[in-house]
This record gives C-alpha cells, structure tokens and sequence, in this order.
C-alpha cells in the first residue's frame, strides 16, 4: 500500500516508478480522487462541527427566553441531522474507491534493481559450487522418481494433476529436508520456530498483498477461509494492527508449512513432475525490522538460505531480479536457483524479498522508538529457506547414480535413521 501523502507531494517520482514496473501514470488520477474525498471530508466536519455548535446554541437561546431563536436552531440541527448521512456514506465510498486503487499498485522499485521486461533481464550476482561431471547421462527426477517412491499416478488419481504421493524413503527424505531446513534456521540463524495456521482470514491475505490482485492464485473454502499460499501470509500476518515495542525488533520468523497454490497463471508450465504441485511443502523466513536495517536484513535472509544448499552441495547461482520479473508486494528480490542436470537448467528454489513498508502500511503494524511519542511503520522481509520440494527435485538429480539409485546428501544422515540411499524398487 502507498502513501497518498508521498503521492501527492512527489507525483513525477512516483509515477516514474511505477514506470520502471511497465504501467502508465497514475499520480494525477489518485491525486483527484483524494481531492475530491478531503473535499467531502471538510464538508463533513463542518457540518458536524455546525451541528455541535448549533446544539449547544439552542440551550443558551431557550435559557435567555428567545424562543424564536431557539426553534430557528433547531430547525437547523434537524436539516444537518438530514444531510449529514449521506455526506458521511460519500466520504465512506471515497475513502474505500481510494483504498482499493491504491490496493492493486506494486511496490515502488529499490533503486539498485536493474530495469527490465521479464526473468532474461535478470542479473546473475553470483554462483556457487561446481556441477557434477557425470560418466552416465543424467535424467530428470521425473524419470527417476517414481521408482524410488514418488507416485504421480497414485496422486492424480486421488487429486487430479499437480499432486503426488510421496512413498517409503522418499517421503521420509522429503521430511528429513523440511527438518534439516528448520532446524538450520533456528540453530544457527536465530529464526524463532512457528507452526502457525494454514487457513486464513481475508485481512491476513490483504495485509500480505495478496489480496485482492492474486486471489484467483489461492485456494479459496466455501466458508470464507483461505488456503495459505506460503506462511509468509500467517507469519507476517501475526503482527497484523499491532504496535511494537522497539525491544521486539528486529523479529524473525520460520516455520515450515504445507502451502497451497491454484497455479492459475501457470496453465500448461512444469506439468511434469514435482516441480509445481497444488501443495507442497516451504521453510519460509519472514523479519520485521526497523527501516534502516531492513537492506542488510534482506542480504542476512538471501545468506541464510543459501546456507542451505551449500550444506547440501547444490550448486546454485543467486540472482536480482529486475523491475518487470520482481513480485508485486517485492521493493528489491534475489532469486536463489539450483542446477538440475537433469534438466540441463537452473531453476527457482528460494526468492527473498524485502517488501519495504508496503505490507505494513496494509497491515497496519507499527513500532515506537525507546523514548519517542511517535510511531514508524516497520519494514517485512520474506523468502524460502527452502521449499522442501524443489530440494527434493534437486537433490534426486545432483545425486543420481547411474543404477537409478539416489545417493543421501551427508547433511541430512542424522535425519535418515542410518538409510544412506534411496534404491529402485525391483520391476
């Protein structure tokens, strides 16, 4: 959400902004439409302001016997009485016409994100580890999955596409990730462990920008709840209305979740294997910060999860994204992608964004300075450390052996029970 004051006062910045994410300009239509909404707003408050001075008139007139005076007061308390309702339900719709066009307005690029039009403008920051030469042609974990226990039959038979059904050790390595992951974050990067609701109330979607733009993008109950499309929505959405103290910052966050997806927007892409399922398991990080550390924060979180995959020796390479590829709700994004020889191509496995103030201001989550009066808006971060499914996808194709068996990655051998490979079951 964005400040209509900031709008107002810096309408050519704010507008080149908004270019730099591809739309036209906007300033001067919301600047109008505020205009007009302070307008009845005054006109509002004076007529309450007549009607109150009014009131108190008629007890002063009656009390010096001037009745005539009195009954021209009342008079016109009754007619303010008449008007002010539906000065009061303009002023309402106004106010709500102006809410909702700000509501579908991205976040306001950082100035160091590299302009572009989609993922080929993306800028490669840096890589890391060395890619496996392998004496055999590697295949896509699609191929190898099924006999090591990850169903895609049983699964649509069950659900329909885009769901699996995850057997034997593979289930049991897919939850040793999740573990590793969480375990990781909190040991060693002071994330506070969560497990937080995964169906949630409309004010934690729209608090979290996901609301109303993406809505055809999540899972949505007949009774009114919705299904999290990652527990950045419940983790952040926690301090939704509140007023921090300045002891509590900065506040980190993870849990790992199960998190559902409709993949409205993705018809026809991945249909193939376990790369984007309707549910799927995501360690998600999220921090709320002060704004002046929310930058570093942000290059704290991307570290974070990198620590992931190099404990696993995925090689990966992490990316910033441009201004027409980076999230609506996002000021500044690194994607963190993993090799999948398989595939021959990197892919996505952790995005970490700083959101500025732009879910806060939504939210309307503050915090007080130690010794101050007044309050600030705190900034949000949120990224993956990691999804669990997509490691799994990596981890079955970086450690693939050529009988079809998968190697365990020594990292997670504490959390295996003893199991140091996953073999194909007998045809």
């Amino acid at each position: 959400m964005h400040d209509i004051r900031f709008i107002r006062e810096n309408p050519e910045v704010f507008d080149a902004a908004m270019a730099r994410r591809g739309l036209e300009p906007v300033a001067a239509g919301l600047i109008a439409l505020d205009e007009k909404r302070r307008a009845v707003t005054t006109r509002l408050q004076e007529a309450q302001g007549r009607r109150n001075e009014a009131s108190k008139a008629i007890g002063q007139a009656i009390g010096q016997g001037d009745t005539e005076k009195a009954e021209a007061l009342k008079a016109e308390v009754a007619e303010l009485k008449q008007t002010m309702p539906a000065l009061e339900e303009e002023d309402r719709k106004l106010a709500e016409e102006l809410e909702d066009s700000l509501a579908v307005i991205p976040n306001i690029p950082a100035d160091d994100v590299p302009d572009g039009a989609d993922e080929n403008d993306n800028v490669e920051v840096s890589a890391w580890g060395e890619k496996r030469e392998f004496d055999f042609e590697p295949k896509e974990h699609a191929d190898i999955g099924p006999a090591l226990g990850m169903d895609f039959e049983t699964g649509t038979k069950i659900s329909g596409a885009r769901f699996t059904f995850l057997r034997g050790d593979m289930a049991r390595l897919h939850r040793a990730l999740g573990q590793f992951m969480l375990d990781r974050q909190t040991r060693e990067y002071g994330y506070t462990e969560c497990n937080p609701p995964v169906l949630v109330k409309d004010e934690a979607m729209y608090g979290t920008d996901k609301l109303p733009k993406f809505a055809e993008d999540s899972f949505h109950t007949d009774n009114g709840y919705w299904l999290i499309p990652t527990s950045e929505v419940s983790l952040t959405a926690s301090v939704m209305g509140d007023i921090l103290d300045d002891s509590a910052l900065p506040m980190r966050l993870t849990g790992l979740t199960q998190c559902f997806r409709s993949e409205a927007g993705s018809a026809g892409k991945d249909t193939r294997g376990f790369i984007r399922q309707h549910q799927f398991e995501k360690c998600e990080l999220v921090s709320i910060v002060r704004p002046e550390e929310s930058e570093a924060e942000h290059e704290r979180m991307t570290e974070a999860a990198e620590a992931i995959l190099q404990a696993l020796d995925l090689p990966y390479r992490k990316v910033l994204l441009c201004t027409g590829d980076m999230g609506f709700g996002a000021r500044k994004t690194y994607d963190l992608e993993v090799w999948l020889p398989g595939q021959g191509a990197y892919r996505e496995i952790s995005s970490c964004s700083n959101t500025g103030e732009f879910q806060a201001r939504r939210m309307k989550t503050r915090f007080k300075r130690e010794g101050e009066k007044k309050t600030d808006f705190v900034h949000t971060l949120n990224g993956s450390g990691l999804a669990v499914g997509r490691a799994l996808v990596a981890v079955i194709e970086n450690y693939q052996q050529e009988d079809g068996s998968v190697r365990v990655p020594d990292a997670l051998s504490t959390y295996m029970g003893g199991v140091t490979k996953l073999f194909p079951r007998s045809p």
